[in-house]
């Protein structure tokens, strides 16, 4: 099928990548020519595990192509992926301006043939319709360009316009860092709409997907496709994003306790997580959840909520816990070294989880600032951020090359991002080299035991 994917961030070139590999015809755009520019040479601007390695494959059958003309996108493609970004507004609510100028873009470009425009985009609950009325806008703009004074006549076409184009919700649920694992290996695939060609043409679309043609494990049964209105299918992103986000500040809160009586939260979340009604996912406690989709999205849904008179109490104490949580290390660090004024301190990860090089609302932005206003200097290292020299606008922290320059004069290691590589670094001559060889381990990541072994103390949260 030929596919167009508007929009190539975290979850557009992923998804335009893997279309492409399983076979469609793909276009990317971009409004960035320098981001577009990259892509056409196979480099991704993204580190995604996986993602260079398929597009280039892509690349190679002739299968994608990158460009920044919306118009040959829209052409190009039966189906349009609205794939760019909704950033949190101060207000919680999402910012859809972007979403809006793509759509409105759509329509000032439609020609002919039928279309399945999707919203991948995460968007407000009640966006498929306004989506809706947005390519309608643009397409009427567009004839009445063209033909001065013809409003009435536009208008009295605008029914049968409608009818070349129907809109559908295909929210995602990708994991940064396993965004490729994830797109052949999904959970559930969410198609909300009412035109049974546009769903029709999804599922043709993912076919080879729900077949497990490309999974880990093919001899699994087919995917599992969830057909649902609009509204419902928009609102299944938010409340998965909401439930996740509640269950890890609920462990936090449950470790907090632990820290005051006595108890071990690994051991407590590996008991409560053998219960099939809970299961052991988000059970890890720690220095709280970060990155792009949590934060905003549970916003979005409590800001939803306010709008048709409702207030969302559980939410609004899951993002309060959360909150507090990103000052644990904190409250660690003074509780072991007193005052932290002249003390460095150094951090082990920057991003907001492994695998990605994503530091949007990372927990450790929140350290650097909290430990520079309390007069402490700040060093980091970090797998990607370090070798990469993506510094994403990073003050008051400096950013060592390598594990052993970190711990060199350093009080105290918070353990911030439980990348796998720490679990094989020379912590005994890291010790050697510190000031004070203190680990705050800030996601109960590394073994206590070895720790100790290795002349640290060890100090997690909840343990």
């Amino acid at each position: 099928m030929r596919v167009c994917v508007i929009g190539t961030g975290y979850v557009g070139l992923v998804t335009g990548a893997c279309l492409a590999h399983i076979g469609h015809d793909v276009i990317c755009i971009d409004n960035n020519e320098e981001k577009v520019k990259l892509m056409k040479s196979g480099q991704s601007p993204i580190f995604e595990p996986g993602l260079s390695e398929i597009m280039q494959s892509a690349i190679n059958t002739g299968n994608i192509q990158f460009s920044s003309d919306l118009a040959a996108g829209v052409a190009h493609g039966e189906i349009l992926f609205i794939a760019v970004g909704t950033p949190p507004l101060p207000t919680g609510e999402s910012d859809t301006r972007y979403v809006e100028a793509v759509a409105r873009g759509i329509g000032a470009n439609l020609n002919g043939g039928y279309k399945v425009i999707v919203n991948k985009s995460t968007v407000p609950i009640g966006s498929g319709d306004w989506v809706k009325r947005i390519v309608l806008d643009g397409i009427a703009e567009r004839q009445t360009t063209l033909l001065p004074g013809s409003e009435t006549a536009v208008a009295e076409k605008l029914p049968e316009i409608a009818a070349q184009f129907d809109v559908v919700s295909n929210p995602e649920f990708l994991r940064e860092g396993s965004a490729v694992y994830d797109t052949f290996n999904p959970d559930r695939i969410v198609l909300g709409g009412n035109s049974q060609q546009a769903v029709g043409m999804m599922k043709e679309l993912y076919a080879p997907i729900v077949e497990r043609k490309f999974a880990a494990d093919k001899s699994l049964p087919s995917v599992p496709v969830l057909v649902t209105d609009l509204s419902s299918a928009e609102m299944i992103k938010y409340a998965a994003n909401a439930f996740l986000a509640t269950k890890i500040s609920f462990i936090n809160e449950v470790a907090n306790i632990c820290d005051r009586v006595g108890a071990d939260v690994t051991q407590v979340a590996k008991g409560i997580g053998l219960d099939s009604r809970i299961g052991n996912k988000f059970l890890q406690a720690g220095i709280g959840w970060g990155g792009s989709c949590f934060p905003k999205d549970v916003s979005a849904l409590i800001h939803t909520a306010d709008d048709y008179g409702y207030e969302a109490q559980l939410m609004k104490a899951a993002v309060s816990v959360n909150e507090r949580q990103r000052l644990i290390a904190l409250e660690k660090l003074q509780q072991v070294l007193k005052i932290l004024k002249g003390k460095t301190v150094g951090l082990l990860g920057l991003t907001f989880k492994p695998d990605t090089d994503d530091l949007r609302d990372a927990p450790a932005l929140n350290l650097i600032e909290q430990l520079n206003r309390l007069g402490a200097k700040v060093k980091a290292y970090d797998p990607i951020i370090s070798q990469t020299g993506m510094r994403h606008g990073l003050s008051g922290v400096l950013v060592e090359t390598d594990a052993e320059r970190l711990a060199d004069g350093c009080d105290a290691l918070v353990l911030v991002t439980e990348w796998q590589q720490f679990n094989t670094l020379d912590y005994t001559k890291m010790a050697k080299l510190m000031s004070h060889a203190v680990m705050i381990d800030g996601r109960n990541f590394l073994d206590p035991e070895a720790m100790v072994r290795a002349g640290f103390q060890y100090v997690g949260v909840g343990r």
